[in-house]
């Protein structure tokens, strides 16, 4: 059934950026963290804090896959890592398939940090150095090296790494069940508030558009200001339970200040975000990561915008009525003639 948008979406019910990324090093000696940073845990991807109160007993994660993102991933968790570390973790699932054939040197211009840096990041690890990681790398998650791209343009060259983020979050998906429970939070949030600013306000405000087609209470926070905890407050006033956020680099501090305001005031927050390792991952309870592509002058975003419309299905879900609001409004839009057929 088709709904407003062309959206492809199968209900299976039958039913500004400012910049990209810094990828400068200058405040790479010594791999310091800054003072945002100090005291809080770093989060696996898709991990979350397991502080949702729909007390399903769903995993606050996202499980690790057979897939070599996954085995990456797993093998970050339980590190405490720097900024720049998780930086260069970042990039590593990125290109799971192609880091065991990097050398350091690869491996840091790809990070965008020192060569130090990724020897350090290997002793933190806990191995001797880069090589003795590169050798585990090669024996726990053997893979074929990526096909070669040097010789396509750089649009050609965009398109393909937003292909091989989307390949990532496929093997992200693999284990449903982190999307599954942040699906079941949405649908039991009245109402829903959707935060998104900057960069991220597109996304937050496609799926809070579909998102009201289906949920019965939608409020859409896309513009930051002294309004926002308000907007905040009176959602909570009116029963809200969880607040979805999207988060895109480079990440406004005030997104940072407004889940944890959000946090306070009692709500389990659902973020997407760019990567497990995001500033936003601190103040999330299930974070769910979707890479951006950062080879053209602005940031892509199609696998958060994919992770989205998943989470739109996975919200449908939880709806019982859902399949109903469709039909109810596709035949509100045809008795208005509201489309071109």
């Amino acid at each position: 059934m088709s709904v407003d948008g062309n959206t492809g979406v199968n209900m299976g019910m039958d039913r500004d950026r400012d910049t990209g990324p810094d990828r400068g090093d200058a405040h790479d000696a010594g791999d310091a963290h800054d003072a945002s940073d100090a005291g809080t845990d770093d989060r696996s991807a898709g991990a979350g804090a397991g502080g949702g109160r729909d007390g399903d007993g769903g995993s606050g994660g996202a499980g690790v896959t057979d897939a070599p993102a996954g085995r990456l991933q797993a093998l970050f968790e339980g590190h405490r890592l720097t900024p720049t570390q998780r930086r260069i973790a970042h990039s590593m699932v990125r290109r799971a398939a192609d880091v065991p054939f990097l050398s350091s040197v690869e491996l840091a211009e790809l990070a965008g940090v020192s060569q130090p840096s990724v020897t350090r990041f290997a002793v933190a690890l806990g191995f001797d150095g880069y090589p003795a990681l590169r050798k585990h790398l090669r024996e726990v998650a053997p893979a074929e090296p990526a096909p070669d791209t040097g010789s396509y343009n750089e649009y050609q060259q965009a398109v393909e790494a937003e292909i091989e983020n989307l390949r990532h979050l496929a093997s992200v998906l693999a284990d449903p069940r982190p999307v599954e429970r942040a699906g079941r939070l949405l649908a039991a949030s009245r109402p829903l508030p959707v935060l998104g600013l900057r960069a991220a306000a597109s996304q937050a405000y496609g799926f809070a558009y579909f998102a009201a087609k289906v949920h019965p209470d939608v409020r859409l926070l896309h513009e930051g200001g002294t309004m926002l905890h308000d907007r905040i407050d009176a959602a909570v006033r009116a029963g809200a339970r969880t607040l979805l956020c999207f988060a895109l680099p480079r990440h406004p501090r005030e997104v940072v200040d407004t889940l944890a305001y959000a946090k306070e005031a009692g709500l389990t927050v659902v973020t997407v975000a760019d990567s497990a390792f995001a500033p936003v991952a601190k103040v999330s309870d299930l974070l769910l990561p979707a890479a951006v592509g950062t080879g053209l002058a602005f940031d892509t975003a199609c696998a958060p915008m994919l992770l989205g419309r998943v989470l739109l299905e996975a919200m449908c879900d939880g709806l019982p009525d859902a399949q109903a609001r469709l039909e109810e409004f596709d035949a509100r839009a045809a008795a208005r003639g509201l489309f071109v057929e």
